[in-house]
């Protein structure tokens, strides 16, 4: 194992190459996860009023088919084609099919390539940042959960707890050895970054009777608090307000986007969270060389 790590430490393209693949790879599950679990949370939900109700299920809701991560196996939603092994491979197979369902001819949404390539992508920009070392083991835990949560929430508005906590308990648990800062720093991030937040929200609502936000946007900006600590959440709000901003402000003057429609935060916590995660000190140092 010593061997291993000494290989990749002296063999630069072999580390970036192993990320490369496994980010590709990771990518390709992301998009199952992406799919499926707000899926399966609406499921649940409904099972959960049903039962709180004393409703019996409907015939539709009724069925025993299994539905989670790895069942049933993945297929074209038009003419259910079973996804075959040669057909799943990242990017490539998407390149290959040009596209389109190998049966049927439907075309397949360019989320998922985008996805697998975005994936080892920003992957190997954490193994650049951390070299062969345990931050990055954990960054690209920590970044494969940000692009889940950014892709689900931008398209369903939700956050789903069963990633935002374990992201949130699992900063404060790796700062205990200070990976990244101090336990102290990561516990005040966790607090301050979730009552931030919603002292926002009450605020907001208190003045327009409105809702602005979403409690999951309080626990992903808690679990980016834990990650990098209390000092970098002036940060992250100041930069997810500028991303917001600028992509809000495009996808209006292009149209795509309606005046009054709701746009979901938690992409650009997201995004801003990230690039504090690899550049956020340097960003720090260049304001402070700005005004002093």
């Amino acid at each position: 194992m010593e061997s291993f790590f000494y290989a990749l430490e002296t063999n630069n393209w072999l580390f970036f190459t192993i990320v490369t693949i496994v980010g590709l790879a990771v990518g390709s599950f992301l998009n199952v996860v992406i799919y499926r679990l707000p899926i399966m949370l609406e499921n649940e939900w409904r099972s959960e009023c049903k039962e709180y109700l004393e409703l019996e299920l409907d015939s539709k809701n009724n069925k025993t088919d299994i539905f989670n991560l790895s069942k049933p196996h993945s297929s074209c939603p038009k003419c259910q084609h079973k996804i075959r092994t040669w057909e799943n491979i990242p990017v490539i197979s998407y390149l290959f099919l040009r596209g389109k369902c190998s049966s049927c001819g439907v075309h397949i949404s360019a989320q998922y390539p985008i996805v697998e390539a975005a994936t080892a992508i920003f992957s190997v920009l954490i193994a650049i940042q951390f070299g062969v070392s345990l931050e990055t083991l954990f960054g690209l835990i920590f970044t494969w959960a940000l692009i889940t949560l950014a892709i689900i929430d931008t398209k369903t508005q939700l956050l789903p707890d069963n990633i935002t906590l374990p992201l949130l308990w699992l900063g404060i648990l790796i700062n205990t050895y200070h990976i990244y800062i101090d336990l102290e720093s990561s516990v005040f991030g966790a607090i301050c970054g979730y009552l931030i937040l919603w002292s926002i929200y009450k605020l907001f609502k208190l003045l327009t009777g409105k809702e602005g936000m979403g409690y999951g946007d309080f626990k992903l900006l808690a679990a980016l608090g834990a990650w990098m600590g209390w000092q970098m959440l002036p940060q992250i709000i100041l930069l997810s307000s500028l991303v917001g901003a600028v992509i809000g402000i495009s996808m209006i003057l292009l149209k795509r986007q309606e005046k009054g429609t709701p746009i979901p935060f938690g992409p650009y916590l997201a995004i801003a969270g990230w690039i504090a995660f690899i550049w956020g000190a340097e960003i720090n140092q260049s304001w402070l060389n700005i005004y002093t």
